[in-house]
């Protein structure tokens, strides 16, 4: 199974449109998930009408019409493994901690809000994922997201793309 990681769209604000190499993967994903702002429906409406599957949130950015349609954190079990997607974490001092806590009965958590890729584990067991933002790099040197592969029950392949700059 194959996972297109985003968050932090912010369109049309950080840019117009999202980025053709990353909507060339939506067809190729089993399930896109969206860790939260938005901002715009049409992002939204763009996105359920292209993925075969769709897991979203609304990030602190969204208003009432993304809030009434998408959840604060949303529960999936994918392959066999316990996935959860929200838009805040809190500051990067302390978040396995926090979350491993949080979250205990997760293998997987996907969240957005800093702009900054994040890959990392929580007491051996909790994978954390931030793909950072296709539109807003802010202090970052790329846009980015992620892809991911699930099999037999594992998380694989977790890989960080970096979009051309101006894309």
């Amino acid at each position: 199974m194959r996972l297109l990681l985003i968050a932090d769209t912010h369109l049309p604000k950080r840019a117009k449109v999202l980025p053709s190499q990353l909507l060339d993967e939506v067809p190729r994903a089993d399930v896109v998930v969206h860790a939260g702002d938005w901002v715009d429906t049409a992002t939204l409406d763009l996105l359920q009408a292209r993925a075969r599957r769709l897991i979203g949130v609304y990030g602190n950015n969204d208003g009432p019409e993304l809030r009434a349609r998408l959840p604060e954190v949303a529960y999936a079990e994918l392959a066999g493994l316990r996935f959860a997607v929200v838009h805040e974490t809190g500051p990067a001092q302390g978040r396995e901690r926090r979350c491993a806590a949080r979250f205990p009965e997760l293998d997987v958590l996907v969240f957005g809000h800093s702009h900054i890729p994040w890959d990392s584990t929580a007491d051996d067991r909790l994978r954390l994922l931030n793909p950072g933002s296709p539109t807003d790099r802010r202090r970052q040197p790329y846009c980015t997201y992620m892809t991911a592969e699930l099999a037999q029950g594992r998380l694989a392949g977790v890989e960080l793309h970096r979009l051309p700059r101006g894309s």
